[in-house]
């Protein structure tokens, strides 16, 4: 019988039938014991303890030293989009096939972004602060009409969001060198979307050569008052200089799901303006279910290709 770890934290909470797909399969599942993100040093014991021929990994890292542990895995089943914490080289090295679910996080995230930018133009969330805090303010927003929203990044979650934008009589911009040609935006160059756009929102990979894509420089080409969403990876932007884009005033506001270091626990919640959750962008029931059910036919796919299981 082959062992599955599952090092994502909320994996079958919503719904069973992925671990029921498995056990039905014969393959003994040991899930994450902590409930949350784990560290490398608790990755790298879960696997020293069980020695599992598969994983079900979330966004924990996954070095070359915690995979050179894991003697029998040979199977990497990524629950998510993301690849940047995991050592591909060294799975490649170490011949562990490793598998994303591009497709399950596409509409929850694209969402979260739309609700975002909704809440920073009208203050939603300030509005209910003050009332939490026995005030009653009432801050005048602006419209999501004739605004232009720049997405950089323009794969499935940025192609869906600009879908979304288009009945808001939204202008639409996309930048990604990746695409020729978008439905529901124009494609211009980086710096033209930063100087142009009123909301700015990031949806691309991290990786090392777009660490810090947004940094102080960048910001001070973006248009005064403009808006700076990421519900994309941590890193991407300075949080830092972002802190002191808004605080001066220079840009109107942000909205954050994700962050360099996680739990977030920086000067940008100081800032009324500044919007923060807490890394639930593909956080929704109905695209969990479908990408715990992606993880795991994928996991079993390349078992059977790899005679794991018949």
């Amino acid at each position: 019988m082959p062992d599955v770890l599952i090092t994502t934290s909320s994996f079958g909470k919503t719904d069973s039938r992925s671990l029921d797909r498995l056990t039905e399969l014969n393959i003994n599942t040991v899930l994450n014991p902590l409930g949350r993100k784990l560290k490398e040093s608790e990755v790298d014991e879960l696997i020293r303890q069980h020695n599992p021929h598969g994983m079900i990994a979330g966004v924990e890292p996954l070095t070359r030293q915690v995979l050179e542990r894991a003697t029998k895995l040979r199977v990497l089943s990524r629950c998510g989009i993301g690849l940047d914490t995991v050592d591909l080289k060294a799975a490649e090295d170490l011949d562990i096939t490793v598998t994303n679910t591009p497709d399950a996080p596409t509409i929850p995230v694209a969402e979260l972004t739309l609700g975002m930018i909704l809440s920073l133009l009208r203050q939603i969330h300030i509005a209910d602060a003050s009332i939490r805090r026995n005030e009653w303010q009432r801050p005048m927003g602006t419209l999501l009409l004739g605004k232009t929203v720049g997405i950089v990044g323009c794969g499935r979650i940025g192609s869906y969001l600009a879908k979304l934008l288009t009945p808001f009589g939204a202008n639409v911009l996309g930048c990604d060198p990746a695409c020729t040609v978008g439905d529901c935006f124009d494609l211009v160059g980086f710096p033209d979307l930063l100087a142009h756009a009123d909301i700015v929102t990031l949806h691309l990979p991290y990786s090392e050569s777009t660490h810090h894509l947004i940094n102080k420089d960048r910001i001070q080409t973006m248009k005064k008052g403009a808006f700076l969403v990421n519900a994309a990876r941590g890193g991407l932007i300075d949080e830092q200089a972002l802190y002191v884009a808004v605080e001066s005033g220079y840009l109107a506001g942000a909205a954050l799901d994700c962050y360099e270091h996680e739990p977030y626990t920086g000067p940008l919640r100081k800032l009324d303006n500044v919007l923060l959750t807490s890394h639930i962008g593909s956080y929704a029931k109905e695209g969990r279910m479908m990408m715990e059910e992606q993880a795991v036919e994928n996991l079993v796919r390349e078992f059977k290709k790899r005679g794991v299981i018949s």
